[in-house]
């Protein structure tokens, strides 16, 4: 199987860490991942704010960075959820209006889209990855992951497989943190308010750690964890299922830094 990892932007610009450990993750469970150099945005910033005729360069880029591969594997729900239904859309826009007319077939043609959880359980058949991370850890399921793309209980399984992990609910788990992509912009006071509800949550766990699949939402609410001096960490859950007794997971990792 020829895997391609899809770093995404955000991690390409502030987690580098966390497609590395994606790397690290799925060379270990013996799946070889390529990193295609010509992937840029897939497009979800134009979609989500309507503009479908600029994103049409985007996942005109996307589908043929992928070309060719069996599987694309992306360490974040709201791309992978943006790939596999927002592409669909913005090929079809590019049709109608003539600007890339083969771009629906190629959309059409190109290999699934996998966020993380959905290819090692799905497609890996694994929850037991080997990792070890012996720290008091929430869990939040970002939006896209839980509604757009239905990942249901498998980032859960995957941590409770986790040798010294205790994972511990969190209240309000399927509430919204507030960061929405540009939403956070449009509406920065209501973006702040939702925010500050999630942290209460995360406070009242008493945990250590609060991971989620999306790096995005974590930066969000790690800076309201930060500027609360809370002492919560937050980490990808890629950078957790990487983390052995022999490489451990970074030591800290503050959401802005």
């Amino acid at each position: 199987m020829r895997v391609a990892l899809m770093v995404t932007c955000v991690n390409d610009a502030m987690f580098p860490g966390t497609g590395a450990a994606v790397v690290r993750l799925l060379r270990r469970l013996g799946v070889e991942v390529d990193f295609p150099q010509a992937q840029t945005c897939c497009g979800q910033p134009m979609v989500n704010t309507g503009y479908l005729d600029e994103a049409v360069p985007a996942v005109r880029s996307f589908v043929d960075a992928f070309s060719g591969y069996d599987a694309v594997v992306t360490p974040s729900g709201s791309c992978a959820g943006s790939a596999r239904h927002q592409h669909g859309l913005v090929a079809k826009r590019a049709a109608d209006n003539g600007s890339d007319p083969g771009l629906a077939r190629a959309v059409a043609e190109a290999p699934p889209t996998y966020e993380l959880t959905e290819f090692l359980v799905d497609v890996l058949g694994v929850t037991d990855v080997g990792a070890y991370f012996p720290h008091k850890v929430t869990y939040h399921p970002t939006c896209h992951s839980l509604r757009m793309l239905g990942v249901g209980d498998r980032p859960r399984r995957l941590l409770e497989s986790v040798r010294g992990l205790r994972l511990v609910e969190l209240p309000g788990a399927d509430q919204c943190c507030g960061f929405g992509g540009t939403f956070a912009l449009k509406n920065a006071d209501t973006s702040v308010a939702m925010g500050s509800d999630k942290v209460r949550h995360v406070r009242e766990t008493g945990a250590e750690v609060l991971v989620a699949g999306d790096n995005s939402c974590l930066m969000h609410i790690g800076g309201l964890l930060d500027r609360q001096r809370s002492g919560v960490r937050v980490m990808h859950l890629a950078e957790i299922l990487a983390a052995t007794e022999d490489e451990p997971a970074p030591a800290s990792r503050g959401a802005a830094r």
